[in-house]
């Protein structure tokens, strides 16, 4: 097995904006892996690419402007044929996880946005199951340290109690660690306190709201 600390781990960024859920994630892959380890890419605002280097690399260009060999390039992708194995991360120098927010069922925008943009790239899946960014981010983690998929345990659904009259359902796959899904507990914090605050926000100005607006 290579050294696991000659790639990196890479997120691009794929949504109109870095919203206070998509920050939530990407802290927590950054914690993750790390924040040397991390490269978040095709950020083209100014004021989010900087509040993103408080977590991680950043870069203005896309992962498909970076000039790196296709073959050197791992997209993970839900569509792909092959799973991901231990063996891909042997010569590789980037692998992809595309910075999408799910929907439910899935739309295939990994590989409208991204794999097919990339010809010659690899594309692995990580299973059936559609994963947040940081649980796909650890899924790769775990892999690149040598195990295979069927030796990482996954939920799939996950019910986050708000109140005694309010349950959010996210029907995604959470890995589990010492047998509890995956989940940042900023993200699960901001679902029961502050979601539909920001939601009232989105009718009123018909948009979702960047990270950096809170801070303004």
């Amino acid at each position: 097995m290579r050294d696991s600390s000659m790639f990196m781990f890479v997120i691009e960024h794929l949504e109109p904006v870095v919203s206070k859920w998509v920050w939530l994630e990407y802290k927590h892959a950054s914690k993750i892996v790390g924040r040397d380890r991390l490269l978040i890419t095709n950020v083209k605002d100014r004021r989010e690419a900087e509040k993103l280097k408080e977590i991680a690399l950043v870069s203005r260009m896309s992962i498909t402007e970076l000039g790196t060999r296709p073959d050197r390039i791992l997209v993970l992708d839900p569509k792909a044929n092959d799973e991901l194995t231990p063996n891909d991360f042997r010569d590789i120098d980037f692998i992809v996880i595309g910075g999408i927010m799910g929907d439910h069922p899935p739309k295939g925008r990994t590989y409208k946005l991204l794999t097919r943009k990339i010809p010659g790239c690899r594309a692995r899946n990580i299973g059936k199951d559609q994963f947040s960014v940081d649980g796909a981010i650890y899924m790769a983690m775990m892999v690149s340290k040598g195990y295979t998929l069927k030796e990482i345990s996954v939920k799939v659904g996950l019910e986050i109690k708000v109140n005694e009259y309010l349950t959010i359902e996210l029907p995604y796959a959470y890995p589990l660690v010492n047998g509890r899904p995956l989940i940042s507990e900023e993200l699960v914090e901001y679902l029961k306190s502050d979601i539909d605050r920001d939601e009232a926000e989105y009718i009123l100005l018909g948009r979702v709201k960047s990270i950096v607006e809170y801070d303004s």
